[in-house]
């Protein structure tokens, strides 16, 4: 496919983000820091359900994609670093979900994409620590807001 092609679908791609219902669920998903299989359940069989399947399957569905040749790789991850958060969130419970749910496949297109990514353990590892960061200062706005 030529890059024109490409950069269309990755346009494409980007006003699917755009969609209210979605940005909604990506807005949800940066809150949602799993630290284990339980956290996925409990989402699962949450409000948040939709939600958290949303942006999971649109990111596995664009790196699909990827995958398979219909966006230039290089390209895709460029002008794209939202796939690699998504994947971070789910990454130490992954093999926990396939092995739960008899799927050995899931989410193997974003996993793929991301892992061919050069320094991605330090990329991932560095987005962990702000996640932290972050999340320790949304905790101290909470308290701050709570005792004021």
């Amino acid at each position: 496919m030529g890059k024109h092609e490409d950069a269309d679908l990755i346009l494409k791609l980007y006003d699917l983000r755009r969609e209210t219902v979605m940005r909604e669920a990506r807005n949800w998903l940066f809150t949602f820091n799993p630290t284990g299989i339980q956290d996925v359940m409990e989402v699962m069989m949450g409000e948040h359900s939709g939600h958290f399947r949303m942006v999971i399957s649109y990111w596995d569905m664009a790196c699909a994609m990827v995958v398979n040749g219909a966006i230039d790789e290089e390209l895709f991850n460029q002008t794209n670093g939202e796939h690699m958060f998504v994947y971070m969130k789910v990454e130490p419970v992954l093999q926990e979900i396939r092995a739960m749910f008899d799927n050995p496949e899931f989410l193997k297109n974003l996993e793929t994409v991301v892992k061919r990514m050069p320094n991605i353990e330090t990329r991932i590892a560095s987005m962990r620590a702000r996640m932290s960061k972050f999340a320790e200062m949304r905790a101290a706005k909470a308290q701050a807001a709570a005792t004021a």
